[in-house]
């Protein structure tokens, strides 16, 4: 991605585009764009020790006073909080916030499968082997991202759901089914703007991640990623064995960008035609928790 470039991103309501706002947007283009800042780069965004500071400093009450700044820059609708804004006692209360009963509609229908999560949506109905290439991105790997389990998923499709600061950031279990399995693997901290992945790391194969497999009764079995990103202070799993209905949380990001990516099985879904048309042209789709994603074949 060129400097001057901004993202663009498809309102799924509206259908209109507009730019997304990137917070630290210009630290993010030097420490991925500017070629005398590869040191920098190595050192800030593959090492965990500045990402852990900032966690610290987001959990602690010294971060309250950065609570109103972000609503304010990010037009966030402080109408759908659970909780008023006064009783957020750190920045990371705030980011983990829970909505209003009602805020996130799904659909129940047994074979419909529904967004995990608010964010920027591309989806890979079906691909090329291993291989998936994100807006502006490199071709990345399921046998880097997924070791060891790649193999019942080549061929299959994908799902990149990329949250920003903006977002609500607990994530959901799409479908109903049951957790046969999941592992932590340990990682960089890259970010996952789409400004890094022009640059070329591989978000998806180095970064700290989290799988959890989703056995279901319509869609096969379902392997759901939580990537973490530089300044994510943890990936917080609140549900991690036995069954599950749809839209159950399954966890949240600490303060971050962050991502979940959900690997199909081939032949076991249809992405919804949106979703695929907005991909096909290379942009993203802006997506609530809960709107329909996938249809179960």
């Amino acid at each position: 991605m060129s400097e001057k470039q901004p993202i663009i991103v498809i309102d799924r309501v509206t259908g209109a585009q507009f730019e997304e706002t990137v917070l630290g947007e210009k630290w993010i283009r030097w420490a991925y764009q500017d070629s005398s800042s590869s040191i920098i780069e190595r050192l800030l965004f593959r090492s965990p020790v500045l990402s852990r500071l900032m966690g610290w400093y987001y959990d602690s009450p010294l971060s309250k006073g950065k609570i109103q700044g972000a609503i304010d820059e990010l037009s966030i609708d402080t109408a759908e909080f659970a909780d008023p804004q006064e009783s957020f006692a750190s920045f990371n209360e705030f980011f983990v916030r829970h909505l209003k009963e009602g805020t996130r509609l799904y659909d129940t229908a047994e074979d419909t499968i529904v967004s995990p999560a608010d964010g920027r949506v591309l989806v890979f109905p079906k691909l090329d082997e291993d291989t998936f290439v994100p807006v502006k991105g490199h071709p990345f790997s399921i046998r880097r991202m997924l070791p060891g389990i790649s193999k019942r998923f080549i061929g299959g499709s994908l799902a990149i759901v990329r949250l920003c600061p903006a977002d609500y950031h607990r994530y959901h279990f799409p479908c109903a089914g049951e957790i046969v399995g999941s592992k932590d693997i340990s990682g960089a901290l890259h970010s996952v703007n789409p400004i890094a992945l022009g640059a070329g790391p591989d978000v998806f194969g180095e970064n700290k991640r989290s799988y959890t497999l989703l056995k279901t009764a319509k869609a096969g079995t379902i392997c759901y990623v939580e990537v973490g990103a530089f300044g994510v202070g943890g990936i917080v799993n609140t549900k991690t064995t036995g069954h599950v209905e749809k839209m159950d949380e399954k966890g949240y990001f600490k303060f971050g960008g962050s991502t979940v990516v959900v690997v199909f099985e081939p032949n076991a879904i249809t992405f919804s035609d949106d979703l695929v048309a907005n991909s096909a042209a290379g942009k993203e789709t802006l997506v609530k928790v809960g709107e329909p994603f996938a249809t179960a074949l």
